[in-house]
């Protein structure tokens, strides 16, 4: 007789401290620390770095690193660009 070979898949808050943001899914993530939820059940808890409400993808605040375009770069390395 064979075992289950599958992982539990169980209900799970995910946790984004950066944006004050938490949701519940399922999910095989276990975790030791556990969360109170609104329904009054009490769910293991995973925090992560990033989710959709404090990526700069989905909530459009996206920073611009580089400011400088590339052709005033190239000018810049190899001269203005002037006619000889």
């Amino acid at each position: 007789m064979q075992q289950d070979k599958h992982p539990e898949y169980h209900p799970v808050v995910f946790r984004d401290r950066a944006a004050g943001y938490a949701f519940l899914t399922r999910s095989t993530a276990t975790s030791d620390e556990t969360i109170d939820w609104d329904d009054g059940e009490s769910y293991p808890v995973v925090d992560v770095e990033i989710s959709s409400e404090s990526h700069p993808f989905y909530t459009g605040k996206a920073r611009t690193v580089d400011t400088e375009g590339r052709i005033a770069r190239f000018e810049r390395r190899y001269g203005g660009g002037e006619a000889s």
